[in-house]
């Protein structure tokens, strides 16, 4: 059966996909305009981004492709504002956010008529962003790769948030590799759409270095691990040799803090210089966030085979459920 289309806010996405935002420049213009042709939401990781540099990308995304343009930015970013603001004058479609939570950013999306889209991992701030007024929610659940907010599988997690949430859409986040789990999300367990963010690293449009998606591809499931995180929360990743240290509990405190990026900041390691590290290659240093499931990819595809892919899967399996909202 064919899949139903994606409606958040002013804006429908005739596949129901969602790719995740991924910082620091993981998912750039490159990769969120092959998605949002293909027919699903592609998504600017614009956290600990220069806002003059993020606003340029999100002209680019904009001029290229008459599909949908999101940008996620965490709330823990010192400049959060001041990012949506830029990201909304630069004509982005709309704002996810999540590491934290925003009362202000829904009186913003109000304001400029901008679909705030909120990542929540429990039923309590689903129902705070429900009733506050967001576009859409993203039920994030520990699967996930980057900052996690719960340890709670997905297919636990999602039915107790299913049943607080009744008038928006509810997207399924955490571990999502194929088009039958798509599928399953969907129709057993009533998703609006999914969002995936490991898979579309596994892509050719990826403007990571090579090195980067070849740890991911030949990662096994012994090579994730779950890390903590200067931003305050748990984060899983791929265990670099980077990652390693800091599991050993090596004394990896920067001498000097360059980016004062965050709200609030450990200083156990930057996260900026490590993540961007990794963006460009540096195996040995780098912070490379993954999905749970990052082992169960096996090839690097183009987007429009990824989305051929999980859409002939899940419409061979998918049934339309009761509406829920």
């Amino acid at each position: 059966m064919k899949l139903p289309p994606l409606t958040i806010g002013k804006f429908t996405a005739q596949v129901p996909l969602v790719q995740g935002g991924m910082s620091i420049r993981v998912s750039t213009s490159a990769l969120a305009i092959p998605v949002a042709e293909c027919g699903g939401i592609g998504t600017i990781g614009g956290s600990a981004i220069p806002v003059e540099e993020l606003q340029a990308d999100i002209r680019k995304a904009k001029a290229a492709t008459k599909g949908i343009i999101a940008v996620n930015i965490m709330f823990a970013m010192k400049n959060f504002y001041t990012l949506v603001q830029g990201s909304i004058d630069a004509g982005v479609d709309m704002i996810v956010t999540g590491a934290g939570f925003s009362r202000d950013i829904f009186k913003i999306g109000k304001e400029t008529n901008t679909p705030i889209v909120s990542i929540v991992s429990s039923p309590s701030f689903a129902m705070l962003a429900e009733k506050l007024g967001a576009s859409a929610i993203v039920v994030e659940a520990k699967e996930a790769g980057g900052h996690l907010g719960t340890t709670v599988p997905l297919r636990e997690l999602f039915p107790e948030i299913r049943k607080v949430v009744k008038k928006v859409p509810l997207i399924a986040a955490g571990g999502i590799t194929n088009g039958y789990e798509m599928a399953e999300m969907m129709d057993k367990y009533g998703a609006d759409g999914i969002q995936i963010a490991t898979r579309f690293v596994l892509t050719k449009e990826c403007s990571v270095a090579e090195s980067f998606k070849q740890a991911m591809l030949h990662a096994h499931k012994e090579d994730i691990a779950l890390i903590k995180s200067p931003v305050g929360l748990p984060g899983r990743a791929i265990k670099t040799p980077f990652v390693e240290k800091l599991l050993r509990h090596t004394d990896l405190k920067a001498k000097e803090c360059k980016y004062k990026c965050l709200k609030k900041c450990d200083h156990v390691y930057c996260i900026s210089d490590r993540l961007t590290a990794a963006c460009e290659g540096n195996m040995e240093d780098g912070l490379v966030f993954s999905g749970e499931n990052v082992f169960k990819i096996k090839e690097i595809l183009t987007v429009r085979e990824v989305f051929d892919q999980f859409v002939s899967q899940a419409e061979s399996m998918y049934k339309e459920p009761a509406a829920t909202y």
